[in-house]
């Protein structure tokens, strides 16, 4: 196991904060797992700490087929971040961006640069792409910020990989994931493995969110050089590894054990492991996902439980107004898998409240929100 420590630039006088990369095995072939770029979703780092032990087992052990980076704390930056008692870890309070949105787009830089030397050998191209990446990404002008400087380092250790997983999770939420459409397939045996409720499929949610930005420039590469053979060499999602409090031993183990053995079938891990079951959530447009809001201001009495199937006018929760008696239930608009609700039971309009994933497109342009 080798560690790279990569400090940040701009720390503040008598302090600093670097990105610690834990790098597995070695071969041609990579995966890159980060934990907690939200960084008070901490189901991630706990499954990243187990990974990081069995990681160094399978290594000792001859088992690894190929590299594997581990960042098991993604974001020391919002790590960091604490308000009266409270994390806050999901936006930068300098800035108030969220972690996870605006990375570098890759796709128009590296077709400015190559594209008249693209071809028809699938693995030359993914080796100039892959290269082209890193270029793009180590010339442009020097960050103007940390988290500027951390987005890149990140998705520079990611370009280069063959599968990247992103841990997050959600306040209260069954196990989901996000990815391409195109790549469901893949992620079946994942999303089985971790009993996950629904998978969310986009090509764009309109966030230039991690994943997306691991997994798309290939897609519109191909669409740029359709001449070109260009496969989509970066299999990428967003794992959202339950509630906010998902933190027990069982599930972290749970969770590891199951992200083994995917890379164990994806040739990355050698060995007797066990198969994915044969039952497996749906795979579902993102465009299908119904966001409920509460109509006024109240305290709200949820009425159904996340990962529960829900059907189209179901009672989802109430919002009670105790001062003027006013009180309104809220009914869901759409059938689907109920996959995340609120942690907070004090509510006013505008904040959501609870995610349907159904199997109708209902929503078109940005998707992801803030």
């Amino acid at each position: 196991m080798q560690r790279i420590d990569h400090l940040l630039p701009w720390s503040h006088l008598g302090s600093e904060r670097s990105l610690s990369v834990f790098r597995y095995g070695a071969g041609p072939r990579k995966v890159y797992i980060q934990a907690s770029l939200h960084a008070d979703e901490l189901p991630g780092m706990r499954t990243a700490w187990e990974l990081k032990k069995r990681l160094a087992e399978l290594e000792s052990n001859g088992q690894l087929q190929g590299v594997i980076e581990l960042v098991p704390v993604a974001n020391p930056i919002g790590l960091d971040q604490h308000l009266q008692g409270s994390h806050m870890g999901r936006f930068e309070l300098g800035s108030g961006k969220n972690f996870n949105r605006s990375f570098v787009e890759l796709s128009a830089p590296v077709a400015e640069r190559i594209g008249s030397q693209l071809g028809g050998d699938a693995q030359a191209n993914i080796a100039l792409i892959r290269q082209t990446m890193g270029q793009v990404l180590d010339e442009l002008p020097a960050p103007a910020s940390q988290l500027e400087a951390l987005h890149r380092l990140l998705l520079r250790h990611a370009c280069e990989a063959d599968i990247t997983l992103d841990l997050h999770c959600d306040f209260d939420a069954a196990i989901h994931i996000y990815a391409l459409p195109q790549h469901w397939p893949q992620w079946r045996s994942l999303a089985a493995r971790l009993k996950a409720g629904v998978a969310l499929l986009c090509e764009d949610s309109g966030g230039s969110s991690f994943d997306e930005s691991c997994s798309s420039p290939w897609l519109r590469l191909a669409r740029m050089f359709p001449e070109a053979a260009i496969p989509p060499a970066n299999l990428a999602t967003t794992l959202e590894l339950g509630s906010m409090g998902d933190t027990r031993v069982d599930q972290a183990q749970a969770n590891c054990e199951a992200i083994l053995g995917f890379l164990a079938e994806q040739g990355f891990i050698s060995g007797e492991w066990p198969k994915a079951p044969e039952e497996c959530c749906e795979g579902m447009p993102f465009e299908g996902t119904e966001y409920l809001f509460a109509p006024h201001h109240g305290v709200v009495s949820f009425l159904r439980d996340a990962g529960e199937w829900v059907e189209r006018g179901d009672a989802l929760f109430e919002v009670v107004d105790p001062l003027n008696d006013h009180v309104t239930t809220v009914r869901a608009g759409t059938s689907g898998v109920l996959f995340a609700i609120d942690r907070g039971r004090y509510t006013q309009p505008g904040i959501w409240q609870a995610k349907v994933a159904g199997r109708e497109p209902i929503r078109a342009g940005k998707l992801i929100n803030d």
